[in-house]
Order: C-alpha cells, then structure tokens, then sequence
C-alpha cells in the first residue's frame, strides 16, 4: 500500500463520516474535506506506527464533536482497511496507523515498476510557468554568486515540472544598461593598452576578449574614432561574453530555453505598450514633467517615476514592460529568483502586479538568495569582478567536479548563507555528502551485479518476507519521495530533496549491513533473497529519481 492509496482511504472515511453525521444533524454546517486536509505523516517515534495524521483534529468542532471521539470513529474504519495492521488513537486525537509487512512491502515493486516517474505528482499539472534565473549582465565570467542561482533555479524547475508544470527556464540578458557601457570601455582600454577605467572591470578575463575582438576585426582598432571603437568591443565583446557564460552554464547542466533581451522591450515599443495598459487604468499621472505610475495605491512606499522628465525611461520600465510581456505569453505563474542586494525590488514588482490587476505571490513571486562562502584551507576566498579576482563557476567546478558543485550549492535552503569546504567536497568519504549519497546508488547498482552473479534475480516477490526492522525503515523512507517533491515545489525548497537523498542513503547503508540479498556459501536462493533484490532496486530507484531533480548524476561505479 503506498501511503497516496492510504490517503486516499482515509480521505475517503472521513467523507464518509461527515455525510453520515450531517444527515444525522440537518443543523450542521456543510463540511468540505478534499486532499489538503488529509495529510499523512511519518511518526518521529517508529513505535508509533508507519503513518499517522491529525485530522480528527481538524473537523471535530466543525461536525459537533471532540477530536478523541472523531478521532476513534475513523481508527474503526481504518482498522477494517486490508494492509492496515492496527490503529492506534493517541493524546488529544492523532491517529497512529501501522501496516501489515506485506502491505508495507509492497511499495518495493511499485516503485521499481514505475522507474524515473516515482515520486513524480500533479501539483501544478498543465500551469506555465516562467522561471527566470541567473540572469546576470554579461560583464563577467559567471562567479559563484550566479553558480548557486544556476543550481537552484535549474533544480527548482526540475522539480516543478515532476509535477507536471509546463517550464520555461528564462535569461533576462541586460544589455541595455550603464554596466555594459563600462564593460565596452574596459575592454578599449585593454586593447589600447591603457589603464582601466575607474569604474570599469579588469582581469584577465577582460584582455583575452578585447583580444578576441580584434581578432575578429581586420582593420587597426587604434584607427576609429573612439566612440565607434567602443561600439565594435560593445557588440563583439558582449557577444563573447554571452557566448562564454552559455557554454558555462551548458556544462555544468543548465540549458535555458529563452534568452530575453532587455533591448527588446524598447525596439518594439513594449514599454509604451505596458504604460498605455496602467494609463487606462487609471494608475498613471503625470507631475514635476515626469510620467509617474501610483504604486502606493498598491503596498509601493511611494510612487513611481516611470518616464523621467527628460524623457528616458526610468528604471521600472524595463520592469513593467517585460512582466507584461510575460503575462502576454500566456504564463500563469512568473517566479523571479534574484540576489541579496535586490531586495528593495519586491515592493515595487508586487505593486506594478497589482496595478495589471493580477496576485501578486501567485502570478509573480520573487525568491530573494543569499550569499556563498568558499572555503580552502579553512580561510575564505575572496571574490570580485571589478579587481579580476573572480571566482567563477569554472574554478569550482575544475575543484570539485560537476555534481559536487551542484549539489554543495542546491543542498541548503535559498533564503541561508552558505560556506562550502572546498576540501570537504574533494573527499571520497562520507563526510562529504554527495559522494556519501553517489556510493548509496553505486552500492546498489554493486548489489545488482552481485545477485545476477550468484543467480538472485526477481522473478518473485512477497512482500511478507520484508520483516527485518530495517526494512521497515528503508520502504518508510522510500514512501516519502512523492510527498517530499510535492512540498519542494510548494514551498519552492529544492534544498529538501538533496537532504531527503542522504536520509535515503543513510538508511539503506544500514539496510544494507543488516540484509543480504545473495546467498552465503551452498545456501539455496529463496524468495526472500528475490525480494529484497527488490527493495535493493527500489533505493536504487528512489536515489537515483532524487539526483536527477537536483541534476545530479547516480553513478554506477565509485
């Protein structure tokens, strides 16, 4: 039995029982009781059963009752349920259930039947979804800072479409603003052998494309007027860089399906287009010579210039046009991942979604991270773009490798500063744990090899067999991959797959030094062998569905 069939037992009593007590009481109000109410948890103390839930709690008072009373009129009808062992009522109404081992067990075949679509749901079934990330200005090779928002905007979209939602992962590509204009000029300077600008970037990075761009163009740079030279390393320089972050982000896992280009949005009137819509209206005023939008009518600390009033957009422009832009794409639900430092952002995105007359928190979110520390040495590395001292995404991934980094930056909640030991992750141990949960699927896949050598296949299986105390553990925690999912994409926490992977791991681990799937010496293979080759595959399974959400790879071999 897995526990969405129990769930559904249990949904299914208790509507029972309210339309039994209502029309028992023409008096009480009509109770609606759907999924979200019927929540199935894992017990902290084992003794207490496989799963218990609080719903008696829940509906007592609204169907006249106490919740111990509710609470043992549903035990009565789990209890006749084939698979549920015992039910147990407990303190004020918690309703501890315990399954009998072949129902428990049976969740072994279930899972290595249904493969990479375990732990997949329906939560955001046929949405679109807009998941913008990374999205930083191409000035610079892709640091840390950028690596994490790649890790955990690549997860997190990973995560909403197991459950179902149709993604769009989206670069918006700044290549309209004062960063690009200092970009351009460090790179004259470096071509012309000069030093650079105050306020512009330096590295080695900055000579090597200004070295490209004269590569590509025949004639002698120092030639052109200064003001042209600077448009060629503009156009050619950004080009590079873009191209240079692409191929950066293709290998460490991150394809994105739409670079959007913040130019767009003024060569095709965009802007005009999404002032006209709050025009009409009626949000938009006009004060001082300057077009303002009455963002405070919507939670905004004061109002918007959005035209300025020598005639340039102002910087909400771009915001406002490219968040209609979106909504005129037909997507649902726009989630915008974006640094510490932008912050101060989220009042005045969330008015101009009010000000189009959409929710904000549903039709646009802003996911705000945090910083990364690298450690080495136990000492921090220091970082920054202007200066050249840049840790990038390619010095991480040349230390650790591609899932370590990854992983080490996906595996903590968004909202957390992170440290990550770069010599912690460089270990084969189980300290580290990406490797701690790789040698868990690699252990697996070992055992598989093991049983076809020693004629163990599953040709049978019976779940009774699966009596071991640690097997209950193991398929308790195996049940919890589809709930575990579903939370992630709800709460937008893909952090909770990687730590639900290495209780996985963990517990397998201790499976795996407790049961054995191959027979020792002349002992015959039995069913009992044939069934736990199940369970075995079924981690197997579990961990190697978790590592793919995270973009992880379960190796085979270690």
């Amino acid at each position: 039995m897995t526990p969405a069939e129990l769930a559904a037992s249990l949904l299914a009593i208790v509507q029972g029982i309210v339309e039994r007590r209502r029309a028992a009481d023409s008096a009480l109000a009509p109770v609606e009781v759907t999924t979200a109410d019927v929540v199935l948890e894992r017990p902290k103390n084992r003794d207490h059963g496989d799963w218990a839930s609080n719903v008696a709690m829940k509906f007592a008072k609204r169907l006249g009752t106490n919740p111990r009373a509710l609470a043992d009129d549903i035990a009565g009808d789990l209890a006749e349920i084939d698979g549920v062992a015992t039910v147990d009522v407990a303190g004020p109404g918690f309703i501890n259930i315990s399954l009998d081992a072949a129902a428990a067990g049976a969740l072994a075949k279930t899972i290595v039947e249904s493969g990479a679509d375990y732990g997949t749901g329906d939560y955001y079934q046929g949405v679109k979804i807009d998941l913008e990330f990374v999205s930083a200005n191409p000035t610079g090779p892709m640091h840390i800072g950028g690596a994490r928002w790649a890790a955990v905007g690549d997860s997190l979209a990973r995560v909403f479409e197991a459950e179902g939602g149709l993604v769009t992962r989206e670069y918006y590509f700044n290549d309209h603003g004062v960063q690009i204009d200092r970009f351009a000029r460090s790179l004259l300077a470096s071509a012309l052998g000069e030093p650079t600008p105050e306020d512009g970037y330096g590295g080695t990075y900055i000579s090597e494309i200004a070295a490209r761009v004269i590569e590509t163009y025949d004639e002698d740079i120092a030639d052109l007027p200064r003001d042209e030279a600077q448009e060629l390393f503009r156009a050619v320089g950004v080009d590079f860089m873009f191209a240079d972050i692409k191929n950066s982000m293709h290998e460490f896992g991150v394809d994105f399906d739409v670079f959007f280009h913040e130019n767009e949005l003024f060569e095709t009137k965009a802007v005009d287009r999404a002032l006209d819509r709050l025009r009409d209206l009626g949000h938009v005023y006009e004060a001082d010579g300057a077009t303002w939008i009455r963002t405070t009518e919507f939670g905004d600390d004061r109002d918007r210039v959005v035209i300025k009033s020598d005639g340039e957009a102002a910087y909400i422009a771009g915001d406002m046009a490219y968040y209609l832009n979106k909504r005129e794409r037909g997507f649902e639900r726009n989630l915008i991942l974006l640094g510490a430092d932008h912050h101060g952002y989220i009042g005045r995105l969330m008015a101009l979604t009010a000000a189009f007359g959409d929710e904000p928190g549903k039709n646009l979110e802003i996911l705000i991270g945090q910083l990364v520390n690298l450690i080495r040495d136990g000492e921090p590395l220091r970082m920054s773009k202007r200066a050249g001292t840049v840790v990038t995404m390619e010095d991480l991934v040349e230390v650790v490798g591609v899932d370590a980094a990854r992983y080490s930056l996906v595996r903590s909640s968004m909202d957390s500063m992170i440290d990550i030991d770069l010599d912690l992750l460089t270990k084969r141990s189980n300290e580290n744990p990406v490797f701690y949960v790789q040698y868990a699927h690699a252990r697996t896949c070992a055992v598989d090899r093991n049983a076809a050598a020693s004629g163990v296949d599953r040709s049978a299986f019976d779940a009774s067999l699966l009596t071991d105390p640690t097997e209950a553990s193991l398929l308790g925690a195996l049940s919890e991959l589809p709930r575990v999912v579903t939370q992630a994409a709800e709460l937008r926490e893909p952090h909770r797959v990687a730590r639900y992977v290495e209780e996985v791991a963990g517990t397998y681990h201790r499976w795996y030094d407790a049961c054995r799937v191959t027979p020792l010496g002349d002992e015959e293979v039995t069913d009992l062998h044939r069934t736990r080759l199940w369970l075995n595959d079924a981690a197997g399974q579990v961990i190697r569905n978790g590592l793919g959400l995270l973009g992880v790879s379960a190796p085979e071999r270690m």
